[in-house]
């Protein structure tokens, strides 16, 4: 098994989200002191209830966590077995976070139903 080195795509952080429609920001990693860090992937997976009504879910950085994907439509997650892997467009370049970014999501219109999902981030560090 080779060992990752700087750059390498990787798992930046893992956190579970509230995805209920009103529930705020949650972040899930912070880039490091020093660092920089670029999001290839997220993977949004075992949401505890129903997305059925979460058709507007926003992932990035800031206070409404608007700055890598917007308006991502969760409502095909139903059940605990269910997860959906989002990634950068091709055709638009990608978003590099700065030191102390605060990457996650934000339900701008979630469930509707009190629920929360796992989300994995994944990505690249590099020296800043």
């Amino acid at each position: 098994m080779s060992q990752l080195t700087e750059g390498a795509i990787a798992l930046l952080g893992s956190g579970v989200a509230g995805m209920q429609n009103g529930d705020g920001k949650t972040t899930i990693y912070t880039v490091p002191p020093e660092k920089k860090a670029i999001v290839t992937a997220i993977v949004v997976r075992e949401p505890t209830a129903s997305l059925a009504d979460g058709a507007d879910f926003d992932f990035g950085d800031g206070v409404d966590a608007d700055t890598w994907k917007t308006t991502v439509d969760l409502s095909g997650l139903t059940g605990s077995d269910d997860y959906m892997e989002i990634k950068n467009d091709a055709a638009v370049v990608a978003a590099v976070f700065v030191a102390g970014a605060e990457i996650g999501v934000k339900p701008a219109t979630g469930a509707t139903a009190d629920a929360e999902a796992t989300i994995d981030i994944f990505g690249y560090e590099i020296n800043a």
